[in-house]
């Protein structure tokens, strides 16, 4: 059962449009087992050339749904961002069911807190300062699960804790769409 946290930057997030997510996003309950808690934080931001974005991320206990999209309606927005999340867990389910198996996880098994996200920076060329800092904490994973949860959120690297050395590693997509793994000396 998804419950929401629904919030908004530059727009006033009224009844409608939470009720609109609410039950657009809850397309997703039939995924999930009915014992199954999740948070769903939906970010809503409609930008000064009238375009709006949708950011939604279910976090789980071993992989984060996350999708994002922009267009200049705010409901087409979420239509699409649905949509995405949908194709996500369809593409993936049977992935993220054996590794639910083999963690010994009840299929899609959710923990709001803890759950590793990736880290991001953003540098601009003419000022190197740091504009955004993520915390996380590694779990130990092998590597076909770091590419699963990097694929998920839709990113080019994941960092994460190698569960056969104990150090920590990066894997990270390729231009040439393979993937590569970065593992470090300690």
């Amino acid at each position: 059962m998804l419950t929401y946290n629904v919030r908004g930057e530059n727009i006033e997030v009224t009844d409608a449009i939470r009720s609109y997510v609410e039950k657009r996003i809850s397309k997703l309950n039939k995924f999930f087992e009915s014992s199954v808690e999740a948070i769903a934080h939906v970010n809503l931001k409609v930008y000064q050339d009238k375009t709006a974005k949708v950011e939604v991320t279910i976090p789980l206990s071993y992989l984060t749904l996350r999708a994002e999209e922009t267009s200049p309606d705010l409901y087409a927005s979420v239509d699409l961002v649905t949509d995405k999340l949908e194709r996500q867990v369809r593409k993936y389910k049977t992935k993220i069911n054996r590794k639910s198996r083999e963690k010994g996880f009840a299929p899609i098994d959710v923990a709001p807190e803890g759950t590793p996200a990736p880290t991001s920076t953003d540098d601009n060329e003419d000022d190197l300062s740091v504009v955004r800092t993520k915390r996380v904490s590694l779990k130990p994973m092998d590597s076909q699960e770091a590419i699963l949860q990097m694929d998920m959120l839709g990113h080019n690297f994941f960092i994460f804790e190698d569960a056969d050395t104990n150090g920590t590693s990066i894997v990270y997509k390729r231009r040439d769409g393979r993937y590569g793994l970065i593992e470090t000396d300690e």
